[in-house]
C-alpha cells in the first residue's frame, strides 16, 4: 500500500505527481487547471460577497454517513449559505501525516469533489504539507469558500424582533452521536448516521422565495442551545423553545438517554435555523419540507419579550427550564 512520505511535501517532483495524480485529477475544472498561485475568477457586477474559512480535523476521519472530506465540503458550503449568499468557490489546503495511506487521501478526495459537484461549487485553490508522524493525526484540512449576495437582503442578529418563529431543518444531535458511535466502538441496533449535508441549494430556494427570514445559523459546535444562546446573550428579548417541538430521531434520542448528553448541546452538520417573520413561517416550513434535507422542519419556539437575554425550554411536563451555553467540549473533536 503506497503511504504519503515526507517527499510529498517537498515541493519537488514527487509533489507534483501527488498534485496532479491526486488533486488536480478529482479537483478538475477551468480554474484550477491554470495551476496558478491565485484563482482568478470574475465577480462582475456583484455588490456583496460572502467569505468563510475553516479547518477540521474530526476524529475518526471516516464516519457513518459522511468522511473529513465531506465534511470540510459542506461545512464551508453551509457557512456561507447561512449568511444569505451563494457558495460558488471553495479552496482547501491539507496538513498530513507522514505513512498516511494514498487511497485514504484519494477516497477523500473524490468524496471532497462529489459533495462539491453536488454543493454547486468550485473548488478552485489549495496547498499541501506533510508532517512528520505523529505531528497532525492523520489528516488535517483547512478550506476557505466565496458566496455572493443574489438577492439584496441582509440578515443579522439586530433584524430579530419580537414575535419572530425560530425553525430547525430536520432532526438533532445526528452528527456528533454518529462521531461518538464510532470513536469509541459503541454498538446500536439502529444505525445512526452524521447529517453532514451541503444545504446552499435548500436555503437558496428560501431565500429566492420569501422575503421575512430574520436569521441563519448552522448549529454544529455546541448544538442548537450554545446557538440560541449566542444569538440572544445581551439582548432585551428571550427565547422560549418547547421540547415536544424538537424533532430528535428516537435512535438518537436513545443513545442520548444511555450515554447521559442532552441533543441540545450536540453538534449538527446538516441543519440550518432559521428565526423568520411570523407572517413568512408557513411559507419557510413549506419550502423546507419539500426538500431532501429539510423533511423533518418544525417550529419549534419563537423570541419572546420573556427571559431577557436567556434561552428558556417548555419541558413536555409544563415546566420552564433555562438553557445556559454549552461550558467545555461535551464532545471533542466532532468536526
Amino acid at each position: 500500500m503506497q503511504r504519503i512520505t515526507i517527499s510529498h511535501g517537498s515541493g519537488g517532483k514527487v509533489t507534483h505527481e501527488l498534485i496532479n495524480g491526486l488533486f488536480v485529477k478529482h479537483f478538475k475544472n477551468n480554474i484550477l487547471d491554470k495551476k496558478e498561485d491565485s484563482a482568478v475568477f470574475e465577480l462582475a457586477k456583484i455588490r456583496r460577497v460572502a467569505f468563510t474559512t475553516d479547518s477540521y480535523v474530526v476524529k475518526p476521519i471516516f464516519f457513518p454517513g459522511g468522511d473529513i472530506g465531506k465534511l470540510a465540503v459542506c461545512g464551508t458550503v453551509n457557512d456561507i449559505a447561512v449568511s444569505g449568499a451563494s457558495p460558488k468557490y471553495i479552496s482547501s489546503a491539507f496538513i498530513i501525516e507522514e505513512g498516511f495511506a494514498v487511497s485514504d487521501l484519494e477516497r477523500i478526495v473524490k468524496s471532497m469533489a462529489l459533495w462539491a459537484g453536488k454543493a454547486g461549487v468550485k473548488i478552485v485553490a489549495g496547498d499541501t504539507k506533510v508532517v512528520e508522524k505523529k505531528e497532525a493525526d492523520g489528516i488535517f484540512i483547512n478550506t476557505s469558500g466565496i458566496g455572493v449576495f443574489e438577492k439584496d437582503i441582509i440578515c443579522g442578529v439586530e433584524k430579530i424582533r419580537i414575535g419572530d418563529k425560530i425553525i430547525i431543518s430536520g432532526t438533532i444531535g445526528d452528527h456528533g452521536v454518529a462521531i461518538l458511535k464510532e470513536r469509541q466502538g459503541l454498538s446500536f441496533k439502529s444505525r445512526i448516521e452524521s447529517d453532514a449535508a451541503p444545504l446552499g441549494g435548500m436555503i437558496g430556494k428560501i431565500m429566492e422565495k420569501t422575503n421575512g427570514v430574520k436569521f441563519m445559523r448552522d448549529p454544529t459546535r455546541g448544538g442548537v442551545a450554545t446557538t440560541l444562546n449566542e444569538i440572544i446573550r445581551g439582548s432585551n428579548m428571550g427565547i422560549l423553545i418547547e421540547e415536544e417541538k424538537i424533532p430528535v430521531a428516537k435512535e438518537v434520542r436513545a443513545a442520548c438517554e444511555l450515554l447521559g448528553l442532552d441533543p441540545l448541546y450536540i453538534a449538527n452538520e446538516g441543519k440550518v435555523m432559521i428565526i423568520v417573520d411570523p407572517k413568512e413561517e408557513k411559507k419557510v416550513l413549506t419550502i423546507l419540507k419539500g426538500h431532501e434535507y429539510g423533511k423533518n422542519a418544525q417550529t419549534i419556539g419563537d423570541v419572546a419579550h420573556r427571559y431577557p437575554g436567556k434561552v428558556c425550554l417548555k419541558t413536555k411536563y409544563g415546566v420552564t427550564r433555562i438553557i445556559d451555553m454549552l461550558t467545555g467540549e461535551q464532545l471533542p473533536r466532532i468536526c
